[in-house]
């Protein structure tokens, strides 16, 4: 039985269950948390209690897994997740590898590598690929996918080099990748080119915030490479309100696509890019952006729409475990 890569060590892919694909737990940027966040709007017990209820409560309503793709760019620190899963034994939580950028590379890197002041193969392919195999930093944690993007400005030099980096990562290890789009530009075509040229296997790629178009014709494009349709912000009604990302899904069922979806809400528990006011954000700003909200509401507004239990059944378990087999 194929295994994957958790935080408490690896797990048979049969027991990955029900899987939100698409999820933070904390998205917090380790400088910004120690220059402005300490005695200020971060209080690291608290938070980690407060991440314990929120997984809890989402284990009791059937998830088994989460997906977790934070990554350079986004605040991984691995010792304050690992705290948080200790407590919280329903669920498995599964970590990635990566750099999230928009634009450019990190300086750290933009001087090392092929032709470059430092002329050698590309460190980013090696730190990727020790993620991957010998654990993160030395939390003895391994991570299990890639994570890149592409968003509206396309492939800048940085994020197409850190996408190469990626594709390349998964060559040497096939580890699936997860790549944050633009739906609205409709930058997943770009990134699955070039994936495409790198070698990489499409049917190992989510093609992240598909999800946030309700463009048909767009989404079987990139469903038709073999690719998976991340549908995943649910709760995030400012880019697609949950009424018509579920309309949109059902009628890629009825087309025959069930099999090349995933679900998720693409939420954390809490997340620095509102500083102390988060939960007075998230609360105004997106009630239910939150990890419930997928089987409190959209789980019977997609049977209302026509969609299967075993439809959903592939959305949330199957797909999830091929992905990772």
């Amino acid at each position: 039985m194929p295994t994957v890569e958790t935080l408490r060590g690896p797990v048979d892919v049969d027991e990955l269950g029900q899987t939100l694909m698409h999820e933070h737990v904390f998205v917090v940027a380790t400088e910004h948390l120690d220059n402005y966040g300490k005695g200020a709007w971060w209080d690291e017990e608290f938070r980690v209690a407060d991440a314990i209820a929120k997984l809890n409560a989402a284990a009791a309503k059937g998830v088994r897994t989460i997906v977790d793709p934070t990554v350079w760019g986004l605040g991984r620190y691995i010792p304050r997740v690992q705290r948080v899963a200790e407590q919280v034994p329903g669920l498995h939580v599964v970590v990635a590898t990566g750099i999230y950028s928009f634009e450019e590379l990190p300086h750290q890197y933009e001087h090392r590598g092929p032709g470059l002041f430092i002329d050698c193969p590309d460190p980013m392919i090696d730190d990727f690929v020790r993620d991957l195999t010998v654990g993160i930093a030395d939390t003895g944690v391994k991570a299990a996918f890639l994570k890149c993007v592409v968003e509206a400005k396309g492939l800048t030099p940085g994020v197409e080099r850190i996408c190469r980096a990626v594709a390349q990562a998964h060559v040497r290890t096939g580890a699936p990748i997860t790549v944050h789009t633009n739906a609205f530009t409709q930058s997943g075509l770009i990134a699955l080119d070039l994936f495409a040229k790198e070698g990489v296997n499409l049917e190992k790629v989510v093609v992240g915030h598909a999800g946030d178009s309700n463009d048909l014709d767009y989404l079987m494009r990139l469903a038709d490479t073999g690719a998976i349709l991340g549908m995943d912000r649910f709760g995030l009604d400012v880019y697609n309100p949950t009424p018509q990302r579920v309309a949109t899904i059902a009628a890629l069922c009825q087309r025959g696509y069930a099999d090349r979806m995933v679900l998720s809400h693409d939420t954390a528990c809490f997340m620095d890019y509102f500083g102390g006011a988060w939960d007075e954000a998230r609360r105004t700003l997106a009630p239910n952006w939150r990890y419930d909200h997928i089987h409190d509401d959209v789980l019977p507004a997609l049977l209302d729409a026509g969609v299967t239990d075993d439809q959903i059944e592939q959305m949330l378990v199957f797909n999830p475990k091929r992905y990772f087999s």
